[in-house]
């Protein structure tokens, strides 16, 4: 059975930092790569960032490039987003994600989320 499960959310000050952990569970963590998504209220959910299996190789939605770093550790079957210089804008709901081929098919789980809210 496929989990993710995060954990780092909280309430931080603009400028402050977070660093987000995302445990996984159920599937072979290093064949895969991972996601971390956020959706903040009334908007959609968007992508964050990526990074491969060997986290060799990392993307970034424009708002946060700079300010975010995605990395994982495949020991322990865990990816991590470290968030600097938080802005009110990062107020959201965090979840990481994968695409995991399961009985042949391709399909994608969640974890629950935490939240981060970025306040004075």
């Amino acid at each position: 059975q496929v989990q993710l499960v995060e954990s780092g959310g909280g309430l931080v000050q603009p400028g402050g930092s977070l660093t987000l952990s995302c445990a996984a569970s159920g599937f072979v963590f290093s064949k895969y790569n991972m996601n971390w998504s956020r959706q903040a209220p009334g908007k959609e959910r968007e992508m964050v960032a990526t990074i491969s299996r060997t986290g060799t190789s990392t993307n970034y939605a424009d708002s946060v490039k700079g300010r975010f770093t995605i990395s994982r550790d495949n020991a322990k079957d865990t990816v991590y987003l470290q968030m600097n210089n938080l802005e009110p804008d990062d107020t959201a709901v965090y979840y990481c994600n994968a695409v995991v081929l399961n009985a042949g098919n391709w399909v994608p789980y969640w974890g629950q989320g935490t939240q981060v809210t970025v306040s004075s």
